[in-house]
């Protein structure tokens, strides 16, 4: 039977983040039951049932056999899915969010980001540049990016060639690499840290959910101030 190992205290009454969804996906490909996820995640059991309840779709399966051809429908979790349940939900209580007034300029963005390989910068700036739209509905561009990590534009992360073309630094000749420091506990942060005043402080968690260092971990990146995060799966906690 397999088991989790984990010292999270479960947290109640806060809605699943994105990247919390993503995570439910992943986990559920995996094979873990809906009570393995919820104590990976540091969630009680509830919230998860009823975020995969609300998130899984039917997809069809086709395969070609012998020249006959077979359909296989199945259920499985999809994280937008789920996001974009929550967000009709929304809807019906108290003040409908900025995106659900911009249908025209959402569907334009989409166009441009899709077809034209736009960014979301440019898209912004155009926008607003050539007044195409009343500036009450164009959206910012950091808030143009958090619609499309949450599912809301038909643009994904992946569409986006900015993101796919980032680089990690290479040391110049000459430098020494930096020594393996621990840095200051998180509670002497700077106060703009805390207050996400600042653009640029990353929070960095590994999500571990087996039980032996070989087994597949998750690997999360957030930017305090835009919420923007990132989700990598590794091979090991040791990679």
């Amino acid at each position: 039977m397999t088991q989790t190992h984990d010292n999270t205290v479960s947290r109640k009454g806060k809605h699943l983040s994105y990247s919390e969804c993503c995570q439910i996906a992943i986990l559920k490909k995996e094979g873990y039951s809906n009570r393995q996820v919820a104590k990976v995640l540091g969630r009680v059991p509830q919230t998860i049932n009823n975020e995969i309840d609300h998130g899984t779709i039917t997809q069809l399966k086709r395969q070609t056999q012998n020249g006959n051809v077979y359909d296989t429908y199945y259920s499985v979790y999809d994280a937008d899915a789920g996001q974009a349940f929550y967000e009709k939900q929304r809807l019906n209580c108290g003040r409908r969010p900025k995106w659900a007034n911009t249908n025209a300029f959402i569907d334009w963005a989409d166009d441009k980001m899709l077809n034209e390989k736009w960014s979301p910068d440019v898209v912004v700036g155009f926008a607003r540049k050539h007044e195409l739209f009343d500036c009450a509905i164009i959206p910012g561009t950091t808030a143009l990016y958090q619609w499309i990590d949450r599912g809301i534009m038909r643009t994904k992360n992946m569409d986006l060639l900015e993101k796919l073309s980032r680089k990690i630094k290479a040391v110049r000749p000459g430098h020494r690499p930096n020594k393996r420091v621990l840095g200051t506990s998180i509670e002497e942060r700077p106060k703009e840290v805390e207050t996400r005043e600042t653009f640029g402080h990353w929070e960095i968690d590994t999500v571990v959910g087996n039980k032996t260092k070989s087994d597949a971990v998750l690997l999360t990146l957030a930017e305090r101030q835009t919420r923007f995060e990132v989700i990598l799966k590794l091979n090991g906690k040791d990679t």
